[in-house]
């Protein structure tokens, strides 16, 4: 397990992300909100992150995710889709930290609670 940091708005939380999962899905697995209107089948950018370490331990971005991220706003050399970044090995002497940009607000929300 990984020790994950995700700030949003500032505020900064951590979780753990194990090998071969996603960071939406742990992320959501440990109570931190992740927008994600598809489900999590790389059909939107609303789970767009930026991971601003830790990035050569993830999975490599799709073709699919590319094009999808192409619908983003303030898309980086950093930015993900969280649905799609999965861990495939622990990063040496540190942690990944990730960022939610403050505008990525998903006006179609999954689930109650959400």
């Amino acid at each position: 397990m990984t020790t994950t940091r995700l700030t949003v708005a500032g505020e900064t939380r951590s979780f753990t992300l194990a090998v071969g999962e996603t960071i939406l899905h742990a992320a959501m697995e440990q109570g931190l909100h992740l927008d994600h209107a598809c489900g999590g089948v790389c059909a939107c950018s609303t789970c767009h992150v930026k991971v601003t370490a830790g990035a050569e331990c993830l999975s490599a971005a799709s073709e699919d995710e590319l094009d999808q991220l192409d619908t983003a706003r303030d898309v980086n050399l950093d930015s993900r889709l969280g649905c799609q970044a999965k861990l495939l090995r622990a990063p040496a002497g540190g942690a990944i930290a990730i960022t939610i940009p403050q505008w990525n607000v998903n006006a179609v929300r999954e689930g109650a609670g959400h």
